[in-house]
Formats: structure tokens, sequence, C-alpha cells
């Protein structure tokens, strides 16, 4: 707790800093912008490597959970010291526009990745269930046999036909893959809507006996609602990288060549 907050403090007052002399050195008709933005390269590239420590967890340097907090506040702070460097909040020229753009959106990203880190896994505690993402296909398949075993026993021992052709024409779509996405991802409770009103609907067609095995089908309906839940959010959680990276290396290497030709062209 004490380097975490010792790590937001150091770059709180160095955001501080930077403000005050680019103030200064601008007031003093001086231009602030080659070390503003050799500041923001540094911290970009400090930022890219925390990737590549993510790939050597035994690399004894500096603990994950430190390496962490640093990258999260240094983003915070090269949002801070990218307004600084171009003076305003949307630069111009083109160019310049289509470097903030790409740095707005690997930023946005990257917040959008804090978030999901820090409320999916609680969102997946909470449901009471744990399962294992690769796994979640053969959890469905499994699922969907035990609830057409379960129909094939109560058209056996009912000599009725009535729940499983309810299945086959609404239940049995539900069981055949995730579903509810959006619903799910947004914390919804579409799905649990979805199955209470199909079961419902039925029950009061049905016999004492077959409402026995629509209460069973409606406990693998509740799992498969699980399932979904953890298959939406940990898909989210294992793709949004997939995002974050490339537009971080497109950023990254667009920077370089905005280096290249400042210093070239214009230096």
């Amino acid at each position: 707790m004490v380097r975490t907050w010792g790590i937001w403090i150091s770059a709180i007052l160095f955001f501080f800093y930077m403000t005050v002399w680019t103030n200064q050195t601008e007031m003093a008709l001086a231009s602030a912008s080659v070390p503003t933005g050799w500041t923001l390269f540094a911290i970009l590239t400090g930022l890219a490597l925390f990737n590549i420590r993510k790939k050597f967890p035994a690399f004894p340097l500096v603990n994950s959970s430190s390496w962490y907090v640093f990258h999260v506040a240094g983003g915070f702070l090269a949002i801070g010291i990218f307004w600084l460097h171009i003076g305003s909040f949307w630069p111009v020229g083109l160019y310049e526009r289509c470097l903030a753009i790409l740095f707005y959106l690997c930023t946005f990203s990257g917040i959008l990745g804090l978030i999901i880190q820090k409320l999916f896994p609680l969102r997946l505690t909470q449901s009471g269930a744990e399962y294992i993402y690769e796994r979640i296909p053969s959890e469905i398949s499994e699922i969907q046999k035990n609830a057409q075993d379960l129909l094939l026993a109560c058209t056996r021992e009912t000599s009725r036909d009535t729940l499983a052709t309810h299945y086959l024409e609404t239940l049995h779509w539900f069981f055949q893959r995730p579903r509810f996405f959006f619903s799910h991802l947004f914390g919804g409770e579409k799905s649990a809507h979805w199955i209470q009103q199909r079961c419902s609907n039925l029950e009061r067609f049905l016999n004492a006996q077959e409402r026995g095995y629509l209460r069973k089908l409606f406990a693998l309906a509740d799992v498969k609602r699980k399932i979904d839940l953890h298959y939406a959010l940990q898909t989210v959680l294992k793709s949004w990288l997939i995002v974050h990276l490339p537009l971080a290396a497109a950023l990254m290497a667009l920077i370089v060549w905005h280096i290249m030709v400042v210093h070239v062209y214009f230096l």
C-alpha cells in the first residue's frame, strides 16, 4: 500500500513540476515542446515495458503489482504530459490529429481495461460458480445432453411430450450455445427473466409429475445462465488486450516517426 501511494504521489508531483516548468518556459518566450515530447516518449516507453515484464514473471527486478501500479499511474501521467506537449486538448494539423486520435484510442482502451479488470473478477466471484474459459463449450454440451436425457425420461414416464415439445420450440435455442452476451456484460437480468417466463408459461399445462421434471430443467437452465455470464465476462477479460496492444504498438511506431520528422526538418 505504501509503495502504491508512493508511485501515485510521485506521478502527481512530477506532473505539477512539469506544468510549472512549462508555464515558466513559455512565459520566457521559449519552447517547451521538445522537453515535454521527450518526457512523454520516456513515459510511454516505460508503459510499453510493462507488457514485456508480464512475459517474464520470474524476472527479479520489480514485482508485478508495482509494475501494474506504475502502468496505471504512468498512463494517467502520460495524458497530462500529452496535453502539456500539444498545448491543448486537440492539436492543429492533420498529422498531429491522427497522432492524437491514436493516443486517445489507446488511452481509452487502457482505461476501459482497468475498469474491466476491477469489476469483472468481482462479478465472476459473486456468481457463486467457477468455470474455466476453455472448457465452457464442453460444459454447455454436457448441460444440453443432461437436458435432453431429462426430457426423454419425462416422456417415457408420463407418456406425454408437452415438455419435450416446449423445449424444442423455445429452450433448445437457449441451451445450444452462450446467449444474452451483452445483457450479461452490462449486468442485466434479461437471461433470468427469459428463462422464468418460458417455464412459467408452460407450468399450467403440465401435471404434477411433469412439473417435477420442469423444475429440474429450470435448474439446468440456471446453471447454463451462470456459464453464459462467465463466457461473456471472461471473453472481454481475455480479448480487450487484443485491442489495446496493437493500438499501443501503432502509437509507439507513429511517435518514433514523429520524433524523426521533427528532428530532421524542424530542429
